[in-house]
């Protein structure tokens, strides 16, 4: 995260991505688009994402490639 601080009123940080990676071309494609967005916006940005997302509404739901 390099010199990125969060909280204790610190400026406001964007963390965000697909809740579940469903391919690397969306990850990538989504983390550049935000990442861009933020820069011109002079907003920090984290790029979060899950690998295996176990906490599904349903058992047959897409978890990820994990």
């Amino acid at each position: 995260m390099g010199d990125i601080k969060i909280g204790g009123g610190n400026p406001f940080v964007l963390i965000a991505g697909p809740c579940v990676i469903e391919s690397e071309e969306l990850v990538f494609e989504t983390a550049s688009y935000l990442k861009e967005l933020c820069e011109g916006l002079g907003i920090p940005y984290i790029f979060k994402s899950s690998y295996d997302k176990a906490n599904r509404t349903s058992i047959s739901s897409f978890r990820g490639p994990g």
